[in-house]
């Protein structure tokens, strides 16, 4: 049942988005059948047609949702794809597509910074700080792998799990919540550990995505390096001309 809490301090906004993503997850949706229109589902929830319209606009170029003018929307067909334009957990992204992150490997730790590190995270010595790395896929098959180096400032003990989404975690431990980012990419092979690690043959092409999150201080407090399985997984980047 659909339904929202008119006396929540969640905006209705976040309320319809996260009900639409749940909608998105049922079998008929999955399989290409229509989304209730907006008329339906503003008097469904008790919300404004203007309230629902800008859940399923941002869906939309999001890339998890399809409109076509005269049908209707449904669930995008783009199956493993990730766009890189929205704070959205990776794990929640792919579920909205139909798909069951797996994590293969998962360890975080206390590490020496290298040279790329202490620049990008803007560190002003090299003491140890928390690590995270982790191996993930689908069906059976690794993808993807993750490293994120994060600032001492954010108070990690080594203590979470991350078995929620990790901005999420980040905020629970610090307040801290990520405002922009930059992102480098490059294409690299694979040696003989990471083949080993993605099940791939040695010097099969990956992606490498490179980024550096930072507050609404401007102040960076994550620098990650992603590399992806180039033929298990395709990557968006959503732009827009600027005023």
């Amino acid at each position: 049942m659909l339904s929202i809490n008119h006396n929540s301090a969640v905006p209705l906004r976040a309320q319809v988005e996260e009900l639409l993503r749940d909608l998105m997850r049922r079998t008929e949706y999955q399989n290409g059948a229509l989304l209730p229109d907006e008329v339906r589902l503003a008097a469904r929830l008790g919300v404004s047609r203007g309230t629902v319209r800008t859940s399923l606009t941002k869906l939309v170029h999001e890339g998890l949702l399809e409109r076509k003018a005269g049908v209707g929307t449904r669930v995008s067909k783009r199956q493993a794809e990730s766009g890189i334009h929205a704070w959205r957990s990776f794990s929640r992204e792919m579920a909205a597509k139909g798909i069951a992150v797996e994590n293969f490997k998962l360890s975080c730790r206390l590490v020496k910074p290298g040279p790329n590190v202490v620049q990008s995270l803007q560190l002003t010595g090299a003491a140890p700080i928390w690590c995270l790395e982790r191996i993930r896929g689908w069906h059976g098959k690794p993808v993807l792998q993750s490293i994120s180096w994060f600032h001492p400032r954010l108070g990690l003990t080594g203590a979470e799990t991350f078995d929620q989404p990790l901005y999420q975690v980040i905020e629970m431990v610090s307040g801290i919540q990520p405002h922009h980012a930059r992102e480098e990419f490059s294409a690299v092979s694979a040696d003989a550990r990471m083949a080993r690690w993605l099940a791939v043959a040695r010097g099969t092409p990956l992606l490498l995505r490179r980024h550096t999150v930072f507050d609404p201080g401007n102040r960076p407090f994550e620098y990650a390096e992603v590399r992806y399985v180039s033929s298990r997984f395709e990557l968006t980047l959503d732009l827009s001309r600027g005023k």
